[in-house]
């Protein structure tokens, strides 16, 4: 029970960082509502003036739109699940499992496409592997199929999810506990929401599910527990997708972009400011009259009466610097050239394109590596758990949309035309030519093919 309540040490010192990347990936209104943990206070700054600057703040959300790029370009084609052996029930079923791998009509390719987003925003995201808990324990394989208690699937859990673990010898999870937090009403006729935390505990053979409804001093109740999916293997069903800071993109630009947010919206208020003028009085004598719109004022021979305005020295300078700091976000997230784009009207050639987009595809092909990983993880634990004898494997996630089909189609005539003899070159070029062209496609149909171009080459 002590696990479950305390947190480690890393997470304490994380919160309060992923909450500040979740409003800034997230930018709108949530980002509006805690603008005053973002927007820099000038120094002595009446409290009305700043809060009339907080009602009119704005952001610019670049790095939301970047991550949302990355995540899109790497997706454009689906990636490809091969299965291999003779299973014919464990083929079936991972057919159907890539196109609802979380039993909520999620195909798997969405699913780790959340996945990118959310590792892309915290630094790494998690996937839980589990399966549904008959009244009955099934007697036999067939039982188990027939209850659905065999229909395994994955729960996916944000950075912020995970409050405390420990790592055993190897650098494993020994045990992880999981924290969700959501408004829930007794029942339908309820007009009452109350707050629902709960906790879910995976060492490396048991679960335990606790569950308190209430503020924190309400009673913890145990839910539900037993062996896990994976406890044959003496393992956390637990799998996390994590890459390096390097290309943590949220952890490289945030600050930039808060900077870029507190200077726009300081120049933003500084031209509204400039739009109204404010009256000069040169004179000797001392001054009581009232200026404003339906009032007049009287000025001696001597005085003189005038406004200020800006000279706009300072706006071209404020103005500079925000481009600087939005090329500085492209530069750190790998995507200058973009930046670089927007500003400019002459087209680019293919291989132009190519070329300036050669960092951007190493970095996207690293990511591709690092999703195709936990896929593999995933899916053949996923195997073993149900004692399938397959074996599943994972490719794609390194084609960009770069160049048309009519292009791989010519690099695959001109392999074919060196009139190397092997069997298995061929089918796999024309495997990869079909599932490139039909990449949204069911992954039934796409199995269905790749068995086919195998028995037709097989016949040659």
């Amino acid at each position: 029970m002590d696990n479950i309540c305390l947190e480690h040490p890393e997470y304490k010192l994380k919160k309060p960082m992923w909450r500040k990347y979740r409003d800034l990936y997230s930018g709108g209104e949530l980002l509006k509502a805690n603008a005053s943990e973002y927007l820099t206070p000038r120094q002595k700054e009446p409290p009305d003036v700043y809060s009339e600057r907080l009602s009119k703040v704005f952001y610019e959300n670049y790095i939301g739109s970047i991550i949302d790029w990355y995540a899109a370009t790497l997706f454009r084609r689906e990636p490809v699940l091969h299965v291999d052996g003779v299973d014919a029930a464990g083929r079936e079923f991972f057919s159907v499992f890539a196109d609802d791998c979380d039993l909520k009509g999620t195909n798997l390719s969405d699913f780790f496409r959340r996945q990118l987003i959310e590792t892309l925003v915290g630094g790494v995201s998690y996937v839980l592997l589990d399966f549904p808990r008959p009244a009955t324990p099934p007697k036999n394989r067939a039982e188990e199929e027939a209850s659905g208690a065999s229909r395994g699937y994955l729960v996916d859990y944000p950075a912020e999810s995970m409050t405390n673990w420990s790592l055993d010898s190897h650098g494993n999870y020994e045990w992880v506990v999981l924290r969700s937090t959501h408004a829930r009403k007794d029942d339908a006729r309820s007009s009452e929401y109350r707050e629902e935390t709960v906790w879910r505990y995976y060492d490396k053979t048991t679960y335990r599910i606790l569950r308190r409804v209430g503020p924190e001093r309400s009673p913890v109740d145990v839910v539900d527990h037993g062996r896990h999916a994976l406890a044959n293997q003496s393992r956390v069903p637990l799998f996390e997708t994590r890459v390096s800071d390097g290309l943590w993109l949220m952890n490289k630009a945030a600050l930039l972009q808060i900077e870029h947010f507190n200077k726009s919206n300081a120049l933003s208020w500084a031209l509204s400011m400039g739009l109204f003028a404010a009256p000069v009085i040169y004179s000797d004598k001392e001054w009581n009259q009232i200026v404003g719109e339906s009032y007049f004022i009287q000025l001696g021979p001597g005085d003189r009466f005038g406004w200020t305005e800006p000279e706009g020295k300072v706006y071209q300078i404020a103005s500079d610097n925000l481009m600087r700091l939005q090329e500085e976000i492209y530069r750190v997230c790998y995507l200058l050239h973009q930046a670089q784009g927007a500003q400019s009207s002459v087209s680019q050639s293919g291989l132009s394109k190519l070329r300036d987009f050669a960092i951007t595809q190493e970095v996207l092909r690293a990511y591709g590596d690092v999703i195709k990983d936990t896929m593999k993880r995933v899916l053949r634990f996923l195997g073993i758990a149900r004692q399938d004898s397959v074996l599943v494997h994972v490719s794609g996630l390194d084609d960009f949309d770069i160049r048309d089909f009519s292009a791989d189609l010519e690099d695959a005539e001109r392999l074919l035309s060196l009139g190397i003899q092997s069997p298995t070159l061929r089918k796999q070029v024309f495997k990869r030519l079909a599932y490139k062209y039909l990449s949204d496609v069911r992954q039934e149909v796409k199995d269905q093919i790749a068995r086919e171009i195998d028995a037709s080459l097989d016949a040659c």
